[in-house]
């Protein structure tokens, strides 16, 4: 700060200033606190008097200051002093934890001038020599209630403390009055100073979840020290003094934890019992259903507006579907009104090329001519189109016959030449197709050795063994291996490759096969017969009464077979003629017969399986 200039002289600044610069500075030590008093009262002092009414104050308290006198204060032994209440001892049981240093020592100031023993002796009381006398107790007494340290663990054990915690029963009843006082009482032991209050029923969620947050990490400063049994100064060497310390830690340890386990008790029994918690609860809960239930709401409405969104996509394609079938309807209508127009047209130009031929005798001069050109011009009429036909027929009534035959001979080459180049076509697909299946058909086996027998085989095989089983085609590979009479030994991929190509033949190459299977099962049949009946008839063959039926069996035919099978067991009398009853149309021979067949086919088909099953294992 610059000096304030005499009258007559002027300020000179003869350097550069420093910038000023702003500090944050923070408000506290002994004159705030001055002024937060002043402010709070409303009064205008300053720290000095505040001072001074604080002494002033004290100095009251001190006049005020009353003793207690301990009752059985001369009966003390002070052999047992650890066990005695240091407070009584000094007159001060009603102050106790909350007795100053100032008036801890006036207590001992006034009670040592009452009980000292040279004042008793003066008195012609009679005293104990040494350590043995009661006044004793009280030089303990001041020892520890002087020494911080020592205080703080006698504190720890306060005899008249009450470390009782309420039970469930008492604090439903009267929650606030109940624990109210225990929390206060309990709250001596917090490290920290502001210890929050249990507060009332109106208190917020803030203050309760504060209150519980500082309780269920209470810090206690309480330790008991004062409890050891064993005291190191004693110990006669450092061995046993370690002892000594180890034991009481241990001691010291199992106290703090049987403090902070009750600590903790007394936070759960009144977090049960405390009435807010419960309402908290109920709101909370409450809260919750409520936002569920505008959680499923929002919901329910999202899916309404989903389906009525879908329900319009669905009407809109269905209201297009309907357009375009309406649409597709239309057109075909109108396709087929124009081919019935063009069918009729076309119907009409070939009666009228009809007429026109037979009117010129089909332009030939005797009965063999006139009928190959009738052939001609029917094929004419399969094969040329309206068009066609009406540039003819306009030729034909325009034209002599001369003309016309000319006109029609043309007509004739040009369909002939185009039906042998479609055939010629044909021809040329039905190779390329021979020559694509004996390529795709594979070495070995595949392609090559396949007669006629070695078809109807797989194609036996193929109906034997349906889709589904297990293995199928080395079973059907297997199969054919020992029922073919060429030797020839298939594999499974021989045998796919030629089901594929069966199945790609066109319709005249399997009716073939099919045609040629049906000749050799009725010339096997044909050639069976004579010698079954020259031969002498069995018992299980008897042939009597029935000439047989060649045909082969129907579906119908084998599920009636089947079931009569299953009614009529072995040991039914008439057996075969009860079957053969049941079965329309088939003799008792034809039914024993096709029973034989059914038999080999089983054994055969079980056989070829577990060749097959064989060789997987190994």
């Amino acid at each position: 700060m610059l000096l304030e200039a005499l009258d007559g002289e002027e300020t000179v600044v003869f350097g550069a200033a420093a910038a000023s610069v702003q500090v944050q500075v923070e408000p506290v030590g002994r004159w705030f606190e001055a002024y937060v008093k002043r402010r709070n009262r409303n009064a205008s002092a300053s720290f000095q008097e505040l001072e001074e009414e604080e002494e002033s104050s004290e100095e009251s308290d001190d006049e005020e200051f009353q003793l207690e006198e301990y009752a059985v204060l001369r009966t003390l032994d002070p052999k047992d002093w650890k066990n005695q209440d240091h407070y009584a001892v000094l007159g001060l049981p009603h102050l106790r934890y909350k007795a100053t240093q100032k008036q801890i020592k006036a207590a001992h100031k006034l009670i040592v001038l009452k009980h000292h023993p040279d004042k008793r002796k003066a008195a012609g009381e009679q005293i104990v020599e040494g350590d043995n006398d009661y006044f004793t107790c009280i030089t303990k007494a001041i020892e520890v209630l002087s020494d911080p340290v020592k205080r703080r663990a006698f504190d720890s054990v306060d005899p008249t403390f009450d470390n009782a915690v309420p039970s469930k029963s008492e604090g439903k009843e009267n929650f606030f009055d109940v624990f109210t006082a225990v929390f206060e009482r309990n709250a001596r032991w917090s490290s920290k100073k502001h210890v929050p209050k249990l507060g009332t029923i109106e208190s917020s969620f803030e203050e309760v979840d504060n209150f519980y947050s500082f309780w269920y990490n209470f810090d206690s400063w309480r330790e008991f020290s004062y409890l050891d049994e064993e005291e190191k100064e004693k110990a006669e060497c450092r061995d046993e003094r370690r002892w000594i310390e180890k034991q009481n830690r241990a001691s010291r340890a199992q106290r703090k934890k049987e403090e902070m386990n009750r600590i903790r008790t007394l936070v759960d029994t009144a977090y049960s019992c405390d009435p807010r918690i419960k309402k908290f609860k109920e709101e909370e809960k409450a809260k919750k259903e409520s936002e569920k239930k505008a959680k499923a709401e929002a919901k329910k409405r999202e899916q309404e507006e989903r389906e009525r969104a879908r329900q319009a996509e669905l009407e809109a394609a269905r209201l297009a579907k309907e357009k375009e079938e309406e649409e597709a309807k239309q057109a075909a209508q109108q396709a087929k009104k124009e081919k019935e127009i063009q069918k009729k047209a076309i119907k009409k130009e070939r009666q009228k090329l009809r007429t026109t031929c037979k009117h010129w005798n089909y332009f030939a001069d005797n009965e063999a001519d006139s009928v190959k050109m009738m052939e001609e011009v029917e094929k004419l009429c399969d094969r040329l189109e309206l068009t066609s036909l009406q540039s003819l027929n306009e030729v034909l009534a325009s034209g002599s016959k001369e003309d016309s035959k000319a006109a029609v001979d043309k007509q004739v080459q040009e369909v002939n030449a185009q039906l042998q180049r479609e055939r010629e076509a044909e021809v040329q697909a039905r190779q390329a197709a021979r020559s694509a299946e004996q390529a795709s058909g594979g070495g070995g086996g595949g392609g090559k050795g396949w007669n006629e027998e070695d078809l109807q085989l797989l194609i036996k095989a193929v109906n034997l063994f349906p889709a589904g089983t297990n293995a199928r085609w080395e079973v059907i590979a297997n199969y054919m291996n020992l029922h073919s009479t060429t030797g020839m030994k298939r594999t499974a991929k021989d045998v796919i490759n030629k089901a594929k190509n069966l199945q790609r033949l066109d319709p005249l190459q399997k009716d073939e096969i099919n045609k040629k299977a049906f000749e050799k099962f009725k010339k096997e049949h044909a050639s069976v017969a004579p010698s079954i009946d020259n031969a002498v008839p069995s018992e299980r063959f008897d042939a009597s009464g029935s000439d047989g039926n060649a045909a082969p069996w129907t579906t119908e035919e084998q599920k009636l077979l089947e079931q009569a099978l299953k009614t009529y067991p072995v040991s039914t009398p008439e057996r075969w003629e009860k079957i053969a009853a049941a079965v329309p149309g088939r003799s008792k021979k034809d039914c024993m017969k096709r029973y034989k067949e059914l038999v080999e086919m089983v054994k055969a088909k079980k056989a070829a399986q577990e060749q097959v099953a064989a060789k997987s294992k190994k």
